[in-house]
This record gives structure tokens, sequence and C-alpha cells, in this order.
């Protein structure tokens, strides 16, 4: 029997009998990767395990820990969804049903509608379905056996997609049971490795996300390898309900979206008090790390986007106006505008590293659909900014950039990971020039020391990027600063310093984002605090709350001097009782309530309660204050 050679991922290698299923090289391996391992990728192609090796081949298996198998067994788990509506609904016609982050969904064509009480039922049929521990596999077909199959099946959306892929491509089915469906993969080995499952919610799509198709139901779920993990994600999502930046936002009086501005936010004034703490925050760090800020216009002539390769790549995303009957573009990025500073004036290679920082008003068009809160906006503030360097400065200034996340994110108790993400399909630039550029990236990572993963072909067109992922409170992960180096954009714009040689050379430009969107990054707050904002970004930080009207004259006094010192500060003066008045306080989620009496009018003292600490007894009034100033100071 022929052999063949497998290489592994940390570069052991073995020898196996052509043919062996990636099943039995897993469990060759270790009898615990042989019971995690959920698929595996061979010579950069992810499969199956029941794909067999007959050739030598790299090979690197991927459990549940893995992004790979998450996905595999929630795609997995999609069609375990479709398999039980088929059997319990009959006469449907089946869309398309992918994983997504965090679980998956089906969309479906049927006469009956969803209601939220039919998930039960399905879910205890996809329950039996796992039960009964199908194997899943897969088929290779020619293009006319499909669509006879799906002819006969009564499914029209699949003859569809078979009939619009390319003529080069492999028709590939998978079954289970008495299951069959259209799927390029790849799939875990049975419906019983899909321990846990949960549908979540129901929602209508149109077909291929096209308004002129009919609208199917989308049925939302999630799966996962063991009940326990299930339980914990379900609690997670029970909390993050709870943080709702949209209800906290509403109840705490920080912003609002009018019907006359969907996706335009607008701020309160308590939340133009966290807005204005974050910005001044960030003004301090920059002039710190040696930023000079600028401002560009909001509208520039569209020659301008079109030059700077948004005109092709990001048009479908923009907002447009037409000035002198000329066309003008609202802009959705701000480095055209700091690419035109830089160009007017000249340059010379002693000026760099020259660090440029723009809080600049951007505009996309979002879909309505996509839209939520603060998170998806058509209108937010990127507080970008912009390096201008030569080739031997790139890695001293990555390493400055991740110092100042690394200052920002940890003021907020947030860690992060990062994701080094490499050339999409659409792109301006050379291989090499993306080689060159990507490995510098990798090399301040590298030196640095900091963690990362790969994301292929997700940088930006004009170059690749570094993207930030802070982990919150409760566990969630969100995207907010990037690096991204790019080599393009100097050299369509000719931009040019003079060198030690006295000749012109092009400057290489470093693209950052700290919070990425201001408006975003509040929406991220407002979750990962619950709305009990830190003392030094609280919009009200302390508040005075008289027992009777004999104290009034007192608490006046005492928020005077604390406004002087520039504490933000409130006087509760309404006939209530105490206790409604200290119930009222915890709901604001205000840091300190101070209740001051005959006996703290008295002494100069306040009776000091810390939210989530409760009552902490008696203090001189000046001592508070003092201490209030130092925490807010140290944005503990």
């Amino acid at each position: 029997m022929s052999k063949v050679n497998i290489t592994l991922k940390n570069g052991a290698s073995r020898e196996v009998a052509a043919g062996t299923s990636l099943q039995e090289v897993a469990e060759s391996i270790s009898r615990n990767l042989g019971k995690s391992a959920l698929v595996a990728k061979v010579d950069g192609q992810i499969v199956d395990l029941r794909h067999k090796v007959d050739k030598d081949a790299q090979v690197e298996f991927f459990t549940f820990e893995d992004a790979e198998g998450k996905d595999a067994l929630r795609h997995s788990a999609s069609h375990i969804l479709a398999q039980a509506v088929k059997r319990l609904y009959g006469n449907v016609q089946l869309g398309i049903g992918p994983a997504i982050a965090n679980g998956f969904y089906y969309d479906i064509d049927t006469a009956h509608t969803f209601v939220p009480e039919d998930l039960e039922k399905i879910q205890a049929e996809m329950e039996k379905i796992v039960k009964e521990d199908l194997p899943i596999e897969r088929m290779e077909t020619s293009r006319e056996e499909a669509l006879q199959l799906f002819a006969e099946r009564g499914e029209p959306y699949k003859q569809e997609l078979i009939r619009d892929l390319p003529a080069d491509v492999d028709i590939s089915l998978y079954r289970q049971g008495e299951f069959v469906d259209l799927c390029a993969g790849p799939h875990v080995s049975s419906t019983g490795r899909v321990k846990a499952v949960k549908l979540q919610s129901l929602a209508g799509a149109y077909w291929r996300g096209d308004q002129h198709n009919k609208m199917l139901q989308r049925i939302y779920g999630t799966a996962f390898e063991k009940k326990s993990d299930l339980d914990e994600y379900l609690i997670m999502l029970e909390e993050a309900a709870k943080r709702d930046h949209r209800k906290l936002g509403r109840e705490l009086d920080l912003f609002s979206i009018q019907d006359e501005g969907p996706g335009f936010p607008f701020f309160h004034p308590k939340g133009m008090i966290v807005r204005n703490e974050l910005e001044s925050f960030w003004r301090q760090l920059h002039i710190k790390y040696g930023y000079q800020e600028i401002k560009t216009p909001i509208i520039l002539h569209q020659k301008l986007w079109q030059q700077s390769g948004h005109w092709d790549h990001y048009r479908n995303n923009m907002y447009f106006t037409t000035i002198d009957d000329e066309g003008y573009a609202v802009k959705p990025m701000n480095c055209p505008g700091g690419i035109l500073i830089y160009r007017s004036q000249h340059h010379s290679y002693r000026e760099f590293p020259l660090r440029t920082a723009e809080l600049g008003l951007v505009h996309r068009h979002e879909l309505s659909g996509a839209l939520h809160g603060l998170m998806r906006v058509r209108s937010f503030t990127q507080d970008d900014a912009h390096i201008f360097c030569l080739p031997s400065q790139i890695k001293a200034e990555i390493k400055g950039v991740i110092d100042l996340f690394n200052t920002i994110y940890g003021t907020f108790g947030m860690s992060y990971h990062a994701e080094l993400s490499t050339k999409p399909e659409k792109a301006m630039g050379s291989d090499e020039v993306w080689e060159v550029a990507t490995a510098a990236l990798q090399e301040a990572l590298e030196e640095y020391g900091m963690p990362y993963k790969i994301n292929p072909g997700d940088g930006a067109f004009y170059g690749p990027k570094i993207d930030f992922h802070l982990r919150d409170s409760i566990g969630r992960t969100w995207q907010c600063g990037t690096i991204q180096l790019d080599v393009q954009m100097p050299e369509k714009f000719d931009l040019t310093y003079i060198g030690e040689d006295g000749q012109k050379h092009r400057p290489v430009m470093i693209h950052r984002t700290c919070y990425g969107s201001i408006e975003r990054f509040i929406g991220i707050l407002i979750e990962h605090y619950a709305g009990a904002f830190p003392v030094w970004l609280a919009p009200v930080q302390a508040k005075i709350l008289p027992i009777t009207d004999r104290q009034l004259d007192y608490a006046e006094n005492l928020a005077a001097m604390m406004k002087a010192k520039g504490i933000r500060v409130a006087v509760d003066d309404r006939n209530e009782k105490i206790g409604y008045k200290i119930r009222e306080g915890q709901m604001e989620k205000v840091p300190y309530m101070l209740v001051v009496g005959d006996k703290e009018k008295e002494t100069d003292t306040v009776a000091v309660r810390q939210r989530g600490k409760g009552d902490l007894g008696s203090t001189a009034a000046t001592d508070f204050v003092a201490n209030l100033l130092a925490e807010i100071a140290a944005k503990s």
C-alpha cells in the first residue's frame, strides 16, 4: 500500500497510508484531537474530516476553539434547522443558510407564517436530528444532475443558485439522512457533533438581499459544542440586553435617533459631556505623543475622490451634491483632506515623522436595515491621524501607535487582540508593493511582542492594516482601533519630500484611528459600563441631597464651591423624601450622592453614598472634594 507524508502546522510530519481520512489522521495524532477536531485545512483549503488524503500535504486541524471550527459546526446546525423545518412543514422552499458571527440562519419560503412559538417546536425536532447522529456526507455531482435533483424536490432557489455558479465551479451537495442541500461545505462529520443548539429569533429577508425579490422568512439561531457554553452565552445575551446602549441612552438622556434623521445621532446635554470628555482625553494624549491637530472640510470636489480611488472603490457608500454646476461629494473618510494639507507645503526629511490628527465628521450611506443606534450610523466623527514618515521609521511609528492604543484602552479597562489584514480582492497596487507593506506591519507586531492573527483579504483597498478588537466587561469583542500602511495614496497624489541627498522622494503614509468612531465608541462604553460611567466620564459626578429645605442653602453653597473646582454637581432640591431621592440617583447611575441634614450643615460634612458600595459614612466636605478631584484626575 502506498504511503503519503502529512506535515502538520507545528512542523511535525507523519506517514500514513494513501486514502486515510483526516478523521483517522487526527485520531492517530492523539485521542483528544480525534474527539475535538471538527474540520481541517489541506494545502490551504478547508475540508471535512471525511476527506481522504491521497498525496503529500500540509494539514492543520481545527476545533471549536478556532473560528474555522465554529463556522463548520454552526453551518452544520443551519442544515439541521432546514431539515427540521422540512420534516415539520413539508412543502417549504429553502434559500441559503450560512454560519454568521455567533450563530447561523436559514432563509425559508413557505405559506406558513412562523411565530415565536414555532421556534420551540423546530428546536425540539433539531435536537431529535442531533440525537439521530446522522452522517453528514459530501457528494460531487454534475450541474445537470444537481438541477434535476432540486427540480424534483421543488427547490427553485437552489436551481437559481446552481445556474448562477461559474461554469468551472464543481457542484457539491451534502446529505444527512433524507435531507440533501446544495453547499460548498465544509461540515462536521455528523449531526451528533452539534451538541447544543438554540433558536433565537425571526426576521424577514429579501432573497439574495435584493428588495425587488420576494421576502423570505429568516430563522436565526446559535450552536455550541457544549451545553454549558451555550448556557453561558445565553446569560451573556441577557446581560447584553440589559446593557443595550439604545435603551440606556434613552433612560440616561444621553442621545436619541429621530425619525427626521435616521442614522444621524442627536447628542443631548449629558451625552455631550461624555463626548467632550472623550475628545479632551484624546487631545491631551495626542499632544503628548507629538501630533498636530488639523481640520478639513466636509464637502470636497468630485475630482479629489476620483484621484484618491474612493470614486471607484467606495462610491456606493457616498453622498453627493452639486455646487456651481460641478460635482462634489460629502467625505466618507478624512485621508484625502489630510493629504491636501500635506501637499500645501514643501517638506524635508528633517520634519519626519510628521503626525497630524483630526476629529473629522464623515458621512457614509448605510442601508436603513443596517442602522443600529450609535453602532451603525450614517454620520460619525472619526478620530483619524495620518503619519508621514520615512520607510526606515515605519516600525518605530507603528510601535508608538500601539503604545498610544495601550494607554487609551487601558484607561477604560479593556483588553484587546490584534488582527493583521492582508490584500483584498479589489485593491490598488502591485503584489510586490503589498508584500513589502504587509511585512513591515508584521515585523512591527513581532518586534513589539504583540500576539496577532492573520485576517486574509480584509485589508483596505490602498494597503494592509492591523485591527484592534476590544474585549468588554461581559466578554464581547468590538473592532475599534486600526493602523493602515499606505504606499498608494502618496503615489496617486504625487506626495514628496526632499531627502538627505537633496532629491525628491516618496513618503510612507500611515492611517490610524483609536476610538474608530466617537459615536460608536460611546455606544460601546455605555454597554461596557452598563451606563455607570467612571467618575471622570459621568455626566453628573456628584449629587447633593438635602433632607429638608433647612439644608438647601448649605447644599447650594457646597455645589457652588464644587462647580468652581470643575466638578459636575447637581442639587436635588425637590420636596421629596430622602429615600426617593436616593433611588432616583441610583437610577441615574450617579457615582456619588451626598446626603446633608442638620448635623452635616452644622459640621461642614457630607454623608457619602458611593454607587455600587452604598453608605460610606460622614466625612468633611473639603476632604470629599479633594478625594473626588484626585479620582477624576487619575481617571480611575
